[in-house]
Formats: structure tokens, C-alpha cells, sequence
């Protein structure tokens, strides 16, 4: 695969270059060794798009997590408890779950990587709150975020979203105080 676009939010680019360029590449080495064409192996059952075959964002995340771990990234979960103290007085519920968690996908010295071939929710979330949150949490202090470009989405189930959305989107909504620099990445097969 290849990276087909590069886009900075809070200077992501400059701080990955000034503090992780030795992690960059390790990144780019992983996404450069992955043979999108093994992926391409979902039969489509959408009414779209019958019978189909396209790329498989489950394969795809398989393919991604083996390489990542053989490098030794880590993926750090955090353990949620939930709170009742902000229910309408007299509210009472059923006892929350138990087990509940966040995780990021890829972690290695405090650089966090995100690999998203989902909706477009998932990619706002994981760059807006996901790397806000383990920032705070001490555990990432800049972001990646990978993600397809339009012309791999398309090969993909309908409703995957991808980076020339993602970016406009970001350009659109701005830098917010709270925000971590992230380097989202575009990539093609």
C-alpha cells in the first residue's frame, strides 16, 4: 500500500518529524509492506452493489495489527468506570456493566496510532476524543491516523469514510485548546 496524502492537524507533521521521524518510518515501512490485493475478498450482499468482491477492512485492521505488534507497538487499554453521581434525581438504573474499556489500536513511545476503515463518526472520535483522552491519560502525546483515500473507500462496503472528507471536515471545524497534533495519513492499494 501507499500513502497518497498527508494531511497536519495542530501541527501533527512538524511534531512527528521533530520527535518520532524514527517512528514515521517505521510506519511507513508497515503500510508500504501490506499486499492490499490479498484483502480483497468480501463478497458484497448490498443492494448496491451485489455479488461484488471488495477490499475487507476487518482483513485489512488483521493485516495492520500483525505487522504493528511484530515491531512492538502496544495496545494500551483503559479501564472505564462509569459514574451514576449526574442521573435526575429519584432516576435509578439497572447496575452499569461491568468490564467496559477504551483501547487505542497502537501505542509506542507516546505516539499513538489509529487505523480506521469504519464510518466517518469513528475517525472524528478517534483523533477529536479517543487521542484527547489518552493525552490526558499520559499515554500519547502526538497521534496517526490512518485512513483510505475516496478511490479506496470506494472499494470498500458503502458508508466507509475517507480522508478528502475527513480533512475538509477538520479544516472546517478548527484547532480547539484541548486538541494533540495528529498526522493524518491517506492511504491507496
Amino acid at each position: 500500500m501507499i500513502i497518497a496524502g498527508k494531511y497536519s492537524f495542530n501541527k501533527g507533521l512538524e511534531a512527528i518529524n521533530k520527535r518520532y521521524s524514527h517512528l514515521f518510518d517505521e510506519v511507513e515501512s508497515i503500510i508500504a509492506k501490506i499486499d492490499a490485493s490479498k484483502y480483497k475478498t468480501k463478497k458484497s450482499k448490498e443492494k448496491t452493489m451485489p455479488g461484488r468482491v471488495l477490499y475487507s477492512p476487518r482483513r485489512l485492521n488483521i493485516a495492520f495489527c500483525s505487522f504493528f505488534l511484530e515491531k512492538e507497538w502496544l495496545s494500551p487499554r483503559v479501564k472505564c468506570e462509569y459514574s451514576s453521581d449526574f442521573y435526575a434525581n429519584g432516576y435509578e438504573s439497572k447496575p452499569l456493566k461491568k468490564g467496559a474499556f477504551r483501547q487505542m489500536d497502537f501505542v509506542k513511545e507516546k505516539l499513538g496510532v489509529e487505523i480506521q476503515f469504519g464510518k466517518y463518526a469513528f475517525m472524528v472520535y478517534n483523533v477529536c476524543a479517543k487521542m484527547t483522552i489518552f493525552n490526558r491519560l499520559g499515554f500519547i502525546d502526538a497521534g496517526i491516523e490512518i485512513v483510505p483515500i475516496k478511490n479506496f473507500a470506494d472499494e470498500m462496503s458503502t458508508g466507509v469514510s475517507y480522508f478528502e472528507q475527513f480533512v475538509w471536515d477538520l479544516e472546517q471545524r478548527g484547532v480547539s485548546n484541548i486538541d494533540i497534533p495528529v498526522l493524518i495519513l491517506g492511504i491507496d492499494k
